[in-house]
């Protein structure tokens, strides 16, 4: 009888093609995890992986077999989740990927008061400056600047949120503040990376830039980063002016906004899982949670708070 522990070794390595990304899903070690797999293949007389320098690749059996236990899973979780919801106690893991910024000054405070009422319940925060690829099974939930466009996931519109164009008072100072767009030629700018910016939805200074401005663009940054946080810093220590979200800007005092009239940027965030996993009470409990939650916080979201409101237990109790 074949192990349902080298199975489930076998799904992730089939998931994530590279032993270590497996191992660290398993908290195994990566010799206990080449050992077992091909202690695996051998138990079925059948070569399931090609290896090579760039990790495993499923040969045509290890194709149909990922098939089989992935559905195996399924059923394993979801009896787990009904004998869990016949106790009234939720447990488990779930996974979130979420953008950098969205994640470490919302998501992380959101979900720490969510933390607080559910202990059986071990939040995984990926806060990642790309997207989360929920098809390789990277997390159970991801928040994107996007909508997918993924027939196979279930999503929904989670929020809105307001940017602006914000420097520090020390910028101010020293160089003085631009009245109206086209000066901004004559200061130092911060933004994303060009080439490197995963979504078309963080191009937020081309479509203010004249195109004077834009043909010596690399001559008006002061600095560039595929972080955001990066970007908050830096405008915080006065290197030049950066568009930030409101949710980030808004609680430092020492910096201020500019041009609010010509600068008002409104993006939206989507909450997105695959339909397998959105049936599992422990992830439905975290999506419910994050809208409600969110809802609440509109008005910071769009900069017209300067703090993060926390959720009662009362304000949650249908979730």
């Amino acid at each position: 009888m074949l192990d349902w522990q080298d199975m489930q070794i076998f799904l992730e390595v089939a998931r994530h093609s590279r032993l270590t990304d497996a191992a660290r899903r398993l908290a195994l070690d990566h010799s206990t995890l080449s050992r077992r797999t091909r202690r695996f293949e051998q138990q079925l007389n059948t070569q399931l992986f090609e290896r090579s320098t760039h990790g495993y690749r499923l040969t045509e059996a290890g194709i149909r077999l990922k098939a089989h236990v992935e559905q195996m899973a399924l059923h394993a979780e979801e009896a787990t989740d009904s004998l869990a919801n016949q106790n009234l106690k939720l447990e488990g893991q779930v996974r979130l990927g979420v953008t950098e910024g969205f994640g470490t000054w919302v998501i992380a405070p959101l979900l720490t008061a969510f933390a607080e009422r559910h202990p059986g319940v071990t939040l995984d925060l990926l806060t990642l400056p790309r997207m989360v690829n929920l098809s390789r099974h990277e997390a159970d939930l991801a928040i994107t600047v996007e909508r997918p466009s993924n027939p196979a996931l279930v999503t929904s519109h989670l929020c809105d949120y307001r940017l602006r164009l914000y420097t520090s008072r020390s910028y101010g100072e020293r160089h003085g503040l631009p009245s109206q767009l086209c000066e901004l030629s004559q200061h130092r700018l911060i933004g994303y990376v060009d080439d490197l910016i995963f979504s078309d939805q963080l191009n937020y200074l081309d479509p203010l830039l004249s195109d004077d401005i834009q043909l010596a663009r690399h001559a008006h940054f002061a600095m560039r980063s595929t972080s955001v946080t990066t970007q908050l810093s830096a405008t915080l220590s006065g290197a030049g002016l950066g568009i930030l979200p409101c949710f980030m800007g808004a609680s430092h005092t020492q910096l201020q906004t500019l041009l609010e009239e010509e600068v008002d940027v409104v993006r939206a965030f989507w909450i997105t899982a695959r339909q397998e996993q959105r049936q599992l009470s422990r992830v439905r409990l975290v999506w419910d949670y994050l809208r409600e939650a969110l809802a609440l916080n509109q008005a910071f979201l769009m900069g017209d708070h300067d703090h993060l409101t926390l959720p009662t237990e009362e304000a949650t109790a249908g979730d």
